[in-house]
């Protein structure tokens, strides 16, 4: 059979496992050396491909791919860069076929999110709509949780156990000075529009009375006295209130409450900034000393505190990627199924990535409670196997020890630029 090389790239945010998916990858494609020969990865994701920035990971060992299984962040950089249609940029089109011929590239592997399932359609129909051979196959990411089809994926398990933990002992710091002291205290956490990293907060809360107390979800409307009402209520039954919040939350306007006016790369509004914008409602109205916090990067880069699950799905995801690919399976992501609760069982299947892209997974109402600020015992049941286990990195002088790869360029062979 003929050999090809393999393309590899991390796309959109990063999270604490996405690299024991390139783990994946790139170790199965070494056990088959007589159908794939190199894999080159991107720097930067596709933007990599497109300047002809290519990496090439056999020029690192095996111990070196094995450590990628505990390091978080993108080994090889990421980006947030979505192809244009055909129509609208045909240049680009002809670009990365220019560069994939000229490095032998015949499979493409593009793990992320909803936008990056765009992109690695789009590669896939080359073959179709410019005549070239490639197999694109994409590898799911994101700790939103909101790629369709797949019952999880990889990076939410690990996000989830990290906000869960978070709250649960902040709470008990709150509940711990609330006499005297502060009374409210608000973790804001992603979720643009869908909540699943809020309810994943609502794990913490297992007996009457703990915290979080009030989670609010990008899916149900803010309403501020309703709000108000249930803090005041909690406060004086509990002596203090744990809240968690979707950054995505939006008003009666339809508005995000956090929407600082600004656009990323893939044109969606920047947000960041709906706790303290709660918590000077809270003291304004009702007067309560507060807290917040904004878990930021810090929830997606907690390796440390990995869900076992999280890290054994994420591999697996990269290794049935290349195991599909080598089966000419075009234009489909490998998505977990979930067989059982509990125990928690599941397996892989092909999800076609015309099903996949551009599509969000909301939280379904069934799993929000009744008043619409908790989670309920079916959210519980999905949620509570995808954190279960640790998968604790190696330590080093009291730190985990984690991988920096060399990064080697691969020679450029087009002779010319291309600006992105």
């Amino acid at each position: 059979m003929t050999v090809k090389n393999a393309f590899y790239a991390q796309s959109g945010g990063v999270t604490a496992v996405i690299n024991a998916s390139a783990c994946g990858v790139i170790e199965t494609a070494r056990r088959h050396p007589d159908r794939i020969g190199r894999v080159y990865a991107g720097r930067n994701g596709i933007i990599g491909a497109l300047t002809e920035d290519l990496i090439d990971t056999s020029l690192e060992s095996a111990e070196q791919i094995a450590r990628l299984r505990h390091t978080p962040s993108g080994a090889f950089g990421s980006c947030r860069y979505k192809l244009k249609s055909l129509e609208q940029h045909r240049e680009q089109y002809e670009r990365l076929i220019e560069v994939f011929k000229a490095h032998d590239i015949g499979y493409f592997f593009y793990n992320g999110g909803g936008d990056s399932a765009d992109t690695c359609l789009k590669v896939s129909q080359l073959s179709e709509t410019m005549g070239y051979p490639i197999v694109a196959v994409h590898v799911p990411k994101t700790v939103d949780n909101d790629l369709p089809i797949t019952d999880c994926c990889p990076g939410f398990g690990s996000v989830a156990k990290y906000v869960a933990t978070s709250i649960r002992e902040a709470g008990y710091d709150v509940a711990s000075m609330a006499k005297t002291s502060t009374k409210v205290f608000i973790l804001e956490v992603m979720g643009r529009h869908a909540g699943w990293i809020t309810a994943a907060c609502g794990l913490a809360a297992e007996q009457e009375g703990e915290g979080p107390h009030i989670l609010l979800f990008p899916e149900i409307e803010f309403d501020p006295e309703r709000f108000l009402a249930k803090v005041k209520e909690t406060v004086e039954r509990h002596g203090h209130c744990v809240i968690g919040v979707s950054e995505g939350i939006k008003g009666t306007d339809g508005k995000f409450l956090s929407e600082s006016g600004l656009r990323d790369a893939f044109g969606h509004a920047q947000l960041g900034g709906v706790a303290p914008t709660l918590a000077q409602l809270i003291k304004d109205k009702l007067g309560y000393k507060y807290h917040w916090a904004v878990a930021d990067y810090l929830q997606r880069a907690a390796r440390h505190i990995a869900s076992r699950t999280d890290a054994e799905q994420a591999y697996a995801l990269g290794r049935a990627a290349v195991e599909m690919a080598l089966a000419g399976k075009n234009a489909v992501m490998p998505a977990i199924r979930r067989l059982a609760d509990a125990p928690y069982r599941w397996d892989i299947v092909e999800a076609p990535l015309a099903q996949v892209a551009n599509v969000e997974k909301f939280m379904p109402r069934d799993f929000i409670s009744a008043d619409g600020f908790h989670i309920t015992d079916a959210c519980r049941a999905y949620l509570s196997p995808l954190i279960e286990g640790e998968d604790y990195p190696p330590y080093r002088n009291g730190l985990p020890d984690y991988v920096r790869l060399a990064n080697i360029a691969v020679a450029k062979k087009t002779g010319r630029d291309f600006q992105v």
